[in-house]
């Protein structure tokens, strides 16, 4: 359990740590144009991934897969840190990614194996709280480690803590033998990697990079629409497919999965976009912007563990997510009217610390809910395929905050006001714009955020549909 714990605290860490870094990267290695890539490549690689790791790991183990992913991970960290030029640093990232795809959908699957169905939702939770720690720390870690020491560090770092976990799991975690050959879906795993790579890039540059009507965006989603319609055609035809079909006749798999993707697109993009509201509109600085966010993740502390010793007392986890994500809800409903009427900052930190309750009460215990739905030989390959697509609906849910953003804020800023010339201004340039020009940004961006978060409540109550119509089973073991 240590060791499980290890790898997904660097898991978790390196989603984050990085983006304090960023700025004396640059400094560093230059690259300017291509800075997005340093975190596009990590999401990129560890989300194509994540699914085949849980499949070679039903059919050879998880042990073995659990150890080549951490190797994988600690040698792009250590190339990381050797990283001379940016592309250089991409392309480790890269690496790191590889592995990084293997460590959070393992450590959940493995839970599956060791405990009971009633027990995991103890469990899940408690790995939800350490996940939502490690975000809090991360964005703070990265920075004191950049001052102290060097960027370099924030990847050395991973060694010795992958070390541990390597030396625990290699103890601890006993190989069961296989009990027949297996096939492995290579052309299932190709394809399953380019359409999620061209998804990924479609929504990271949409909007942002390029416009969303432009060639670079259109090119890869046409791409990835192709790309998923041979890869079902290829699943119902494989022998070992790596997202077995069955799984999609599963009620429970389905809308559980539906109801994870929605709680991660909205709760992604409050987390990308709540710190340019505080800056920007509240006046708070970036260390405070980023310890304003602690509410949220206290939240999820709090009910990932007390929420899974609740599903493991009752073995019921149905009416518990529904409260969670009508509690989500309403927070985003607050954090929109604050936004909105200039209610100031606590209103939004009480919506926060709600919005951490609902979120930390629905992760974990939808995905105890599909693990106990899923045939044993199924579990690494359902549980990997839960974390595809939360990763896919964070990188949806911060596409789309992004694209409402920059339609209210041009809607907000017409020409006739110089809008387009605003926007192309970071925070600081803004703080130093006349008066007249401060207070309209401000203005626009006060209302487009509250827009966002409006879309943030449509997204939850979307997540609460699902799951109204799962079907509860109860879990069994003590």
């Amino acid at each position: 359990m240590t060791g499980l714990m290890l790898a997904l605290t660097l898991a978790a860490l390196d989603q984050n740590i990085v983006a304090t870094a960023l700025p004396q990267i640059v400094s560093d290695l230059g690259g300017l144009a291509h800075l997005s890539w340093v975190v596009t490549a990590f999401l990129v690689a560890s989300t194509s991934t994540a699914p085949l790791y849980g499949k070679l790991s039903d059919m050879y183990g998880r042990k073995p897969a659990f150890m080549v992913s951490i190797v994988v991970f600690l040698a792009g960290s250590a190339l990381c840190g050797q990283a001379r030029g940016m592309v250089g640093l991409i392309g480790f990232r890269a690496v790191q990614g590889i592995g990084a795809g293997g460590l959070i959908t393992l450590a959940q699957t493995t839970i599956g194996d060791l405990v009971t169905p009633r027990e995991r939702g103890r469990y899940q939770g408690l790995f939800a709280a350490v996940f939502a720690a490690c975000s809090v720390a991360g964005p703070l870690l990265g920075g004191i480690i950049t001052q102290a020491l060097s960027w370099r560090w924030i990847f050395y770092v991973n060694i010795p803590v992958g070390a541990a976990a390597l030396v625990l799991i290699g103890v601890g975690l006993k190989q069961r033998p296989p009990r027949r050959a297996h096939r492995i879906d290579l052309a299932g795993a190709a394809l399953l990697i380019g359409a999620t790579s061209c998804t990924l890039l479609m929504l990271s540059w949409g909007g942002s990079v390029y416009p969303w009507a432009s060639a670079p965006v259109i090119g890869p989603a046409l791409a990835a629409v192709v790309l998923f319609v041979l890869l079902v055609r290829t699943e119902r035809r494989a022998a070992e497919p790596i997202l077995p079909p069955p799984l999609f006749a599963d009620r429970v798999f389905v809308l559980g999965t539906a109801g994870i993707g929605f709680a991660a697109m909205a709760l992604f993009a409050a987390v990308i976009f709540l710190p340019l509201f505080f800056q920007l509109v509240m006046g708070a600085s970036p260390t405070t912007a980023g310890l304003l966010l602690a509410p949220l993740m206290g939240g999820v502390i709090v009910s990932s563990f007390g929420g899974g010793r609740l599903v493991s007392a009752t073995g019921r986890y149905k009416t518990i997510t529904l409260a969670g994500l009508a509690a989500a809800t309403l927070s985003f409903l607050v954090m929109a009217w604050a936004g909105q009427s200039g209610g100031g900052v606590w209103p939004i930190e009480a919506a926060l610390v709600l919005l951490g309750l609902g979120i930390g009460l629905t992760t974990p215990n939808l995905t105890t809910a599909i693990q106990s739905a899923v045939r044993r030989a199924d579990l690494g390959a359902a549980t990997s395929a839960t974390a595809f697509f939360r990763s896919l609906g964070g990188a949806l849910g911060v596409a789309l905050a992004g694209a409402i953003l920059t339609m209210r804020l041009h809607s907000l800023l017409p020409g006739g006001h110089g809008g387009a010339a605003l926007l192309t201004g970071g925070v600081s340039r803004i703080a130093t714009l006349p008066r007249a020009q401060h207070d309209l940004v401000v203005f626009a961006y006060r209302h487009a955020l509250a827009t966002t978060f409006l879309a943030g409540a449509a997204i939850t109550a979307l997540a609460f549909f699902s799951v109204l119509f799962l079907p509860e089973r109860q879990l069994t073991g003590g």
